[in-house]
């Protein structure tokens, strides 16, 4: 067996929380180290263009990615990608070993998972090929390029139901399809939805298939009536699919407080119900999931890790968890 690898935190996950979370954890002087299963940007690089972060009217999402890693870098972040962290477990020790299915060990005092989620995907031909071309899973990110264009929504849930609503302040047309003959959202977002007249149900039907024109943008959509079979095309320029989102907390070992979506819990400064470990960004249970609330978040895990870390050299009792998050008195 390897040795294990020792630094004072381990970060895992490399999407905007992550190499936030690396920034600072480098400029308190901590030796970190990113963990990622693929490259640095997380949902960064599956975004054609990011308008709505600080600073930045438009911006590459790849090219954002480039920038937040090459900041993280010069204070002096360590990123191993191609790491797929296969558990996370706290020893009897206090220490916390950080598992990858390389056969790898990082062990540290603390880590701060920001891991993020996985939309869940339809699996049908033309998703995956057009992502960030027409094919989205995030309204508030990518909304404003589909001015006066007819677009459709895929779910039946609460996200499907609040954001097709959403989409119509830059759609001039929003079809929502969903696979029964009623939804399951709340009352009053049912409300909401069907008393705007830009939005139209189209009940008992799933999508089949996603097709792309001449310059490879989405521009129809084949759809099939589970009860009766039959098949038509829909005209769209985009299709904003929100048909569930996993969090990927499965690497924890041993039980950390989440919401009955299995989203973690935190206290304010980001830490969960096991001590020393920390979450940010999407995997956090929160009102909204943007790139602004994955680095304010990561922000305060990475700061909070410092001054746990230097509770522990002092020799101090690190305050203790109690319920969902928060220090006990």
């Amino acid at each position: 067996m390897k040795d294990a690898l020792r630094y004072d935190v381990v970060i895992i996950g490399a999407g905007p929380a992550g190499m936030c979370a690396a920034l600072y954890a480098g400029r308190s002087m901590l030796k970190a180290v990113v963990l990622e299963r693929g490259f640095p940007g997380g949902e960064l690089l599956n975004t054609e263009l990011v308008e709505d972060y600080p600073g930045f009217e438009s911006i590459l999402g790849h090219e954002l990615a480039e920038k937040f890693q090459a900041h993280a870098v010069k204070f002096g972040a360590d990123f191993r990608n191609g790491m797929h962290v296969t558990s996370v477990r706290k020893r009897d020790d206090g220490q916390f070993d950080t598992q990858t299915s390389e056969g790898d060990v990082y062990r540290s005092p603390a880590v701060i998972i920001t891991a993020g989620g996985t939309p869940v995907k339809l699996g049908i031909p033309g998703e995956l090929e057009f992502a960030g071309k027409g094919v989205s899973y995030c309204a508030i990110c990518d909304g404003a390029f589909f001015k006066k264009q007819t677009i459709a929504v895929v779910g039946g849930g609460d996200a499907a139901t609040e954001e097709a609503d959403f989409l119509t302040r830059y759609a001039d047309k929003v079809y929502l399809i969903h696979r029964r003959d009623s939804l399951r959202s709340s009352k009053i977002l049912q409300k909401r939805l069907f008393e705007n007249s830009k939005i139209e149900v189209i009940w008992d039907t799933v999508v089949d298939r996603i097709e792309a024109d001449d310059q490879g943008l989405v521009h129809r959509l084949k759809l099939r009536n589970v009860r009766s079979s039959e098949e038509k095309d829909l005209s769209a320029t985009g299709i904003f699919i929100f048909v569930g989102f996993r969090p990927n907390t499965g690497i924890i070992t041993g039980h950390a407080a989440h919401d009955e979506m299995g989203y973690l819990l935190t206290d304010a400064n980001m830490e969960t119900s096991i001590p020393g470990l920390f979450a940010a960004g999407d995997v956090r249970s929160q009102l909204t999931r943007q790139v602004t609330t994955a680095v304010g978040d990561a922000t305060t895990a990475a700061i909070a890790v410092e001054k746990y870390l230097k509770a522990l050299a002092d020799g101090e009792k690190v305050p203790e968890i109690i319920g969902t998050g928060g220090y006990s008195a």
